[in-house]
């Protein structure tokens, strides 16, 4: 496994070893003991999510606060999304910036998002799987976001056409300057 830290401290593109063959292809999807060693990040994952979407649909910024934060290792089992992770730790030199990157089901990369980052995802292809692990249950009281379209935040989500699909919720959230971390 490549793992690469993103100029965002903590946040990280892992980049598996893949086997393919006339039967398909296997790759160690997960390792704790090798994610520790090359990251130096002690982690224990305790609740796994899945979403399925199509093309156009935008889920996020989100991200849970205080003693509920989550650290995330994100991933597409199926299709194409642009994947946004954006630093909101206050005594982080990057805070307030953001790194993105598309991941897709044919290279399998991942990435880690430490706690103090909020996260979204535009899906690129219909019937698109994404999947991550959490290391801190979810808390419908900690929940929280950031508006995606915040002109201060200046994210390229590439695909702003008329086609886009937000939940009411997400269309709701605050602005990055508005927003109590």
């Amino acid at each position: 496994m490549i793992v690469e830290e993103t100029y965002l401290k903590g946040c990280f593109v892992l980049t598996p070893q893949v086997f393919e063959d006339e039967r398909g292809y296997f790759f160690e999807s997960f390792n704790k003991k090798i994610f520790e060693e090359k990251t130096g990040v002690a982690t224990n994952f305790v609740q796994d999510n899945q979403s399925k979407s199509s093309k156009g649909v935008l889920r996020g910024m989100h991200f849970q606060a205080g003693e509920y934060a989550q650290a995330k290792l994100i991933q597409v089992v199926k299709g194409k999304v642009l994947d946004v992770c954006m630093d909101i730790r206050k005594e982080s030199p990057t805070f307030g910036e953001h790194f993105s990157i598309v991941l897709d089901a044919i290279e399998h990369k991942q990435v880690y998002m430490p706690r103090g980052f909020a996260h979204g995802f535009l899906v690129l292809e219909d019937d698109t799987i994404f999947s991550y692990k959490c290391d801190n249950f979810y808390n419908k009281e900690a929940e929280s976001g950031i508006l995606f379209n915040d002109k201060d935040l200046n994210i390229d989500w590439k695909f702003l056409g008329e086609d886009l699909v937000l939940s009411e919720k997400d269309l709701k959230l605050p602005a990055f300057k508005k927003l109590v971390i």
